[in-house]
């Protein structure tokens, strides 16, 4: 029998200080003991900022001994990422990116036995992306909260940006995970016990973030294996621009609704289920492709 404590693993880039504290307190609470991390900053980060997240992750007890600098190729996350899982050893591996706080539907240590006794090597998970609640991007502060900062849950990353909402969130540390987290090629999830992902990447700052990514892609500046990141980038930018400065969140068909950390929303289990099950990669990669369905 594996360890019942999984490593946390994941490449961290120029998130705020607070964020990576609120992260770590999160999986911590979860019974998370070890974190096995690196971070990059692309060119465009001021040392000032670098040194005041790495001073915060020390302060936090973290590792900070891998840090790289450079063009955040689309590769580079992954390279990064596998190399910290050959330095984690054995065990289960729990993957998340810094603005990623999983809820489980039981304890991590009995997520992880029940899966073994099933005979699967990955546990999987279900983005929720996290918006205010008139769609802002807002500037987070730790004393509001995330839940209060955030409250509301939505898929805006599948059914507006068409990009796979699926994530392997827990693997033994013998399976290959695809890029991003998405899939382990040859293994399959329980699709009934699907963590719930929220996703709080739809801060302030995001938009800069997001056009920086898209030019530098375009450019070859960064080196992209498929135009995938870089159409959902510009999706989101066209939606931001129709709906003056903000996510859409009346709009039906991204399901937005109250949830909170604590708990996973009401119903979860089969609406994972059914969204992990039917979702496809879309048909064209038009950066001004309409909405999918509800049923995407």
């Amino acid at each position: 029998m594996t360890p019942a404590s999984p490593a946390l693993v994941a490449v961290i880039g120029p998130v705020e200080p607070a964020l990576l504290a609120a992260w770590t307190a999160h999986y911590r609470v979860l019974g998370v003991e070890r974190f096995h991390l690196a971070f990059h900053f692309s060119g465009n980060v001021h040392d000032a900022w670098r040194r005041q997240l790495l001073d915060t992750a020390q302060n936090l007890g973290l590792p900070t001994g891998q840090v790289s600098t450079g063009p955040w190729h689309e590769h580079t996350n992954t390279e990064l990422r596998d190399q910290l899982r050959e330095q984690a050893g054995p065990g289960w591996h729990l993957l998340a990116d810094s603005d990623e706080f999983h809820t489980y539907p039981a304890p991590l240590a009995e997520v992880t036995e029940v899966a073994e006794e099933n005979g699967r090597a990955v546990v999987g998970g279900l983005m929720l992306d996290r918006v205010t609640a008139d769609g802002r991007l807002a500037l987070w502060r730790p004393e509001t909260g995330l839940d209060r900062a955030f409250p509301l849950g939505g898929h805006l990353t599948h059914r507006l940006l068409q990009g796979d909402p699926r994530k392997i969130v827990l693997a033994l540390s013998d399976v290959t995970v695809a890029s991003g987290n998405h899939r382990a090629p040859g293994r399959k999830p329980d699709p009934h016990t699907l963590a719930c992902v929220h996703h709080f990447k739809w801060r302030s700052g995001v938009l800069d973030d997001l056009r920086r990514r898209v030019d530098h892609f375009a450019s070859g500046t960064w080196t992209e294996h498929t135009p995938a990141v870089r159409t959902e980038a510009t999706r989101l930018l066209q939606h931001i621009d129709r709906h003056h400065g903000r996510i859409d969140v009346s709009d039906h068909r991204l399901a937005f609704r109250h949830v909170t950390l604590d708990r996973l929303p009401d119903d979860w289990a089969a609406e994972a289920a059914q969204i992990h099950a039917a979702w496809r990669p879309p048909r064209q990669s038009q950066p001004g492709s309409t909405i999918s369905s509800p049923s995407s």
